[in-house]
């Protein structure tokens, strides 16, 4: 089982109280993770990454066991800690202004 941990707002619209678990066949990617978060989670399409590119949002960042891995292609197999469980994939809404 993979454990991700969303922005208090994607909480709410999820309608979660906290750490999600999720079930992942195969790899584990940024892409998989999402495509097992959006498909328990419908309500939360289009809020991380956009319909159409699949492409994380501006303003969406990845970390995982103290990285950062906004950056990393989708399809980047995630550290081992995560693909356990032992680790959370964190999903953060970042801050912007000045």
């Amino acid at each position: 089982m993979i454990r991700v941990v969303l922005p208090s707002h994607l909480r709410v619209l999820a309608s979660v109280p906290g750490e999600v678990t999720l079930e992942v066949p195969g790899c584990v990617t940024q892409h998989s993770v999402l495509d097992a978060l959006e498909a328990r989670f419908p309500m939360l399409r289009g809020t991380i990454r956009d319909h159409v590119t699949q492409r994380r949002r501006p303003m969406v960042r990845f970390f995982a066991c103290g990285h950062d891995w906004s950056h990393a292609p989708p399809d980047a197999p995630l550290p081992a800690e995560v693909a356990s469980g032992r680790e959370p994939l964190l999903i953060v809404g970042a801050i912007a202004g000045g």
